[in-house]
């Protein structure tokens, strides 16, 4: 489903596993170029490591993908390299400085950053905000894309056409 709000062109998948949702980050990571900036957000357990996995391990990344909650950045060498931030512990948005969020944005890894809703407003202009909602099963999840910014909106027949291999129904699509 495609639909269009006052943020701009959101586009929704369905996963009804956690190999699913790493098949559609890795699908997701097939359009990604250096210097791209991933933002996940959703509510705790909704599978936003299980879509790192997915997407590091598409970039080629051949070791394990774990959460950076404790220790807030991880770096994975892969084809591409791959920036994985937590800022889930983050009390205060002072924090990503002391972070170095700038530096990395500005190299030429892909940058993941969990929670990264939370610090939107130190956020660059283009990034792919992609929200893991919770479903109706266990392992059923709802992934809302959002492109912001001019690098990822180019890029929106190609995202719609990503989250066409895992549709939503109607009445998901309704809930969105």
């Amino acid at each position: 489903m495609h639909g269009v709000s006052s943020n701009g062109l959101m586009i929704s998948a369905r996963t009804t596993s956690a190999e699913e949702t790493r098949a559609l980050a890795a699908a997701l990571a097939d359009i990604v170029v250096p210097g791209d900036l991933v933002v996940l957000s959703g509510d705790l357990g909704a599978g936003k490591t299980a879509f790192c996995q997915g997407f590091g391990s598409a970039l080629g990344v051949t070791g394990p993908i774990t959460s950076p909650t404790f220790t807030l950045h991880h770096r994975y060498r892969g084809r591409v390299e791959v920036n994985h931030i937590d800022v889930y512990r983050f009390d205060q948005l002072d924090e990503v400085v002391d972070l170095g969020l700038a530096e990395l944005l500005d190299s030429d890894a892909v940058t993941v950053i969990e929670w990264g809703d939370t610090i939107r407003p130190a956020l660059p202009a283009d990034y792919l905000e992609v929200s893991l909602q919770l479903g109706e099963g266990d392992d059923d999840r709802t992934l809302v894309l959002r492109p912001v910014g001019a690098r990822w909106l180019a890029r929106s027949r190609v995202l719609g056409e990503v989250a066409a291999h895992w549709p939503v129904t109607p009445t998901e699509a309704g809930a969105c």
